[in-house]
């Protein structure tokens, strides 16, 4: 058999290894290099080598140019948490949209899934933070706990982590160390994803609500989270608009003064714990807790990206990447295919960009295409397919929230999958105009 073909079939087999052992609960700082074994085999390479070569390698180079911010994107989501800013800053939310319908707390739930995330906060911390404000929402207004997935991963997921422009979260930070783009790249289209985005969610979550009481459902707490309080107790919060103050400091010095995300995250930590410090029980303590909370985000990225390096390595990788370039379309449509199959393969939206980054970005930059338009799609692109059943997100999600697979992921796939997919369809034939 030709070689590239033999080496193709290995990547498509460890891809087969890395959901199946993924879905089985396997980690991925254990099955990537797994799979790069069974890449290297099929591929005729020696497997050591592979690991502590193209591996390796991509492992480093990802951890050196984002490791600081995760560190201070964990830090700020930290103190912010302990504080209590981010619940201040949620009941101040829940004030003016009101609990009285299911809908509105749907909308509440999401809003401030986007003004954390917004704000800087990491999406792993806003799954800690949002879950003590959804619970009592639902209980009170008697919905089925699964339909919290909807708001939750509309609100974190979709919008802030790929679309909106100026958002501090690292998709949208990536494309910047690559190419003369901005976190404010594509700022039209960026938009209307969002709100295409957001209008399919709300149409989605008014219908399964709906299908929900035919069926007769109710609210019942999910295991491990019996005797869960009010969502807040105001009286002893901060003040909301201070709250806000350490999240305007990020976005200000990222977007208006073009500071380094290290930098503006950095800048917002200062702000909270001058703000706050009274708040703190310990304020080393909260530290220290950001700090190794960076740990398994950076490291399970770092493992993903550090396998497609190993797969990027391999004569049938360069086949598949050389079709990719070549397929009869818009080279914009295939750099969204080739995002999105890059985030579905390793289950990571920053591992699947990080990917494409390293390996492509320069060969669609000489093609002609606007590093804008690039930066956008490629981000959104990455956030489509990721969400597959092996994301660490999901599993993580669904692990702390006591739902599974099973009830709740069909709607990450309608809500994430499906809602980002339909805004691609539009967004890049108008992007493809406009750039």
């Amino acid at each position: 058999m030709d070689p590239a073909a033999l080496s193709i079939i290995g990547i498509l087999l460890s891809l087969a290894f890395i959901m199946v052992l993924a879905l089985r609960g396997w980690h991925i700082i254990v099955i990537a290099p797994l799979a790069v074994v069974v890449v290297t085999f099929f591929s005729g390479l020696d497997i050591l080598p592979a690991l502590t070569g193209p591996y390796m390698k991509g492992f480093i180079n990802y951890a050196a140019k984002f490791y600081l911010i995760f560190l201070a994107g964990s830090i700020f989501g930290k103190v912010m948490e302990d504080s209590g800013a981010a619940r201040s800053i949620a009941e101040g939310i829940l004030r003016i949209v009101g609990r009285n319908n299911p809908l509105n707390g749907a909308i509440a739930i999401a809003l401030i899934g986007v003004a954390l995330t917004y704000g800087g906060v990491s999406l792993f911390v806003v799954i800690f933070a949002l879950l003590p404000i959804g619970r009592p929402i639902f209980k009170e207004m008697n919905m089925p706990w699964h339909l919290f997935v909807i708001p939750y991963t509309f609100g974190i997921g979709s919008i802030t982590m790929t679309m909106l422009p100026g958002s501090p979260q690292i998709l949208n930070i990536m494309p910047t160390k690559y190419m003369a783009s901005s976190t404010m790249a594509a700022p039209l289209i960026g938009i209307l994803g969002a709100l295409i985005v957001a209008a399919f969610n709300l149409f989605y979550f008014k219908y399964q609500y709906r299908k929900s009481r035919e069926r007769g459902e109710v609210y019942e707490a999910p295991a491990g989270t019996a005797g869960t309080g009010a969502a807040g107790d105001a009286g002893k919060l901060p003040n909301v608009w201070l709250s806000i103050a350490p999240m305007a400091v990020v976005v200000i010095m990222l977007n208006a003064f073009k500071l380094d995300a290290v930098l503006s995250l950095t800048g917002g930590v200062v702000v909270c714990l001058v703000f706050f410090w009274r708040n703190y029980a310990n304020i080393m303590d909260t530290l220290n807790k950001g700090a190794v909370n960076t740990v398994i985000p950076i490291v399970n990225t770092c493992a993903d990206v550090g396998y497609g390096m190993a797969v990027a390595a391999t004569a049938g990788f360069k086949v598949i990447s050389a079709w990719m370039l070549t397929l009869p379309m818009n080279p914009v449509i295939s750099l969204s295919i080739a995002t999105n199959a890059m985030a579905g393969i390793t289950g990571s939206a920053s591992g699947g960009l990080g990917i494409i980054l390293e390996t492509l970005a320069s060969k669609y930059l000489a093609l002609g295409l606007s590093p804008e338009l690039i930066h956008r799609i490629s981000v959104m692109s990455a956030g489509c397919f990721d969400a597959l059943p092996h994301n660490g997100v999901v599993i993580t999600f669904l692990a702390v929230t006591g739902l599974t697979h099973m009830n709740a992921y069909k709607h990450i796939f309608w809500g994430h999958i499906v809602a980002t997919l339909i805004a691609l369809l539009i967004v890049i034939p108008l992007g493809v105009v406009i750039y």
